[in-house]
């Protein structure tokens, strides 16, 4: 081992094994990426919301240019991002409904004290779960973000010294 020769990445590799690495699918490639899309998507509105002077007036056009972004983005959260998680859970993952994450009567995490589970909970379930969550994230974000655009004007409140017991520090007199 110590005496052989080393191999350049060239050497290691076949032209047989790239040629099976492009042949794979990598469908997480496509729900990973929409997913970074729609977060950069949501960063966009904050790095916009700061630049723009709180209370400035909106042209037509820069009205039906935000109104065209938020439904870009309302799509993208609502539509791309879920269907790919679903087309990746059903063709990559094979989740469906002949797959069991658990069954009635089944030894859960191998022990079997614990066979009473009464339910039978397939994969399409869990993929169904998953995909909530994916739209609870997007709806927490398009509240959030509303919420934040319109409190962009509020002052932040003054920081008040406090003692080294945690109570604020008031001047007598």
């Amino acid at each position: 081992m110590l005496n052989q020769p080393k191999q350049s990445l060239a050497d290691r590799f076949s032209d047989d094994q790239c040629e099976r690495f492009h042949e794979e699918s990598h469908d997480v490639v496509a729900f990973i990426t929409s997913l970074l899309l729609g977060l950069v998507a949501v960063g966009i509105v904050f790095w916009y919301g700061r630049r723009r002077p709180v209370g400035a007036p909106l042209s037509w056009g820069e009205a039906m240019a935000a109104s065209t972004y938020a439904f870009l983005v309302f799509f993208w959260w609502y539509g791309v991002i879920p269907n790919q998680w679903l087309m990746w859970a059903d063709n990559e993952l094979n989740w469906r409904s002949d797959t069991y994450l658990a069954q009635s009567g089944q030894a859960l995490f191998g022990q079997e004290w614990l066979n009473w589970w009464p339910l039978d909970i397939t994969m399409v379930v869990v993929r169904d779960i998953i995909v909530m969550g994916v739209y609870g994230l997007g709806i927490g974000l398009h509240v959030g973000v509303w919420a934040w655009w319109q409190d962009r004007a509020k002052e932040k409140p003054a920081v008040v010294p406090a003692s080294r017991y945690g109570r604020p520090l008031v001047r007598k007199g």
